[in-house]
């Protein structure tokens, strides 16, 4: 796994900065302040509210979003001619929506779990395919991010979302090098998903 690039904490400042390249792409995820149980059930995503996001992309490195800052965030992302996630285009770019208009990065979203649903006709986890493609975990998961957010530890929280990013990176650059990625079925063993990324 690469070594994570080093964070900065993003303050809004009304311009963005940011220089295209031939083909440019940036990964996401976002953490959320509440649970699927507390705005009324999965129909509500909306609802969750983001306690912290994490982008990366190779000119920028890793950058950490308050809530305050996901309107930038989301101009950010738009700017962007590919937009990488796992589980973005049923979640991620919905909570998002809340705080402004996602068309320009559901237009350009690759969705790593849509695709791979698509392939297998079933649902994975990133954990799945992290243990079964890197040799990784997760460091975390959302459940332990909700309850950070209660606590106060955002860094906490930062941390893990910027880990499951790295992974995000981790997995498509394996995958455009190997044309495969992995996971663990638990009937078979470990098993090969060819992909184009």
């Amino acid at each position: 796994m690469k070594q994570p690039r080093k964070s900065r904490t993003v303050r809004s400042s009304g311009r963005l900065g940011v220089q295209l390249g031939l083909f440019s792409e940036v990964y996401y995820d976002i953490e959320t302040q509440k649970s699927a149980d507390e705005v009324g059930g999965w129909g509500n995503v909306q609802l969750m509210r983001v306690s912290v996001a994490v982008t990366y992309a190779e000119q920028d490195g890793f950058r950490h979003w308050a809530e305050g800052d996901i309107p930038e965030m989301i101009r950010y992302l738009g700017t962007f001619e590919r937009v990488i996630s796992f589980n973005g285009d049923r979640f991620d770019a919905i909570v998002l929506s809340a705080y402004g208009d996602v068309s320009a990065v559901t237009a350009r979203s690759m969705d790593l779990l849509t695709d791979l649903k698509a392939k297998l006709g079933h649902r994975l986890t990133l954990d799945s395919l992290a243990k079964a493609t890197l040799n990784v975990g997760k460091t975390a998961d959302g459940l332990q991010a909700l309850r950070w957010w209660k606590e106060g530890k955002v860094e906490e929280i930062a941390r893990y979302c910027q880990a499951d990013v790295q992974v995000l990176v981790d997995l498509v650059a394996f995958a455009r090098a190997n044309g495969y990625v992995q996971y663990e079925d638990k009937f078979t063993g470990v098993r090969r998903i060819p992909v184009n990324w």
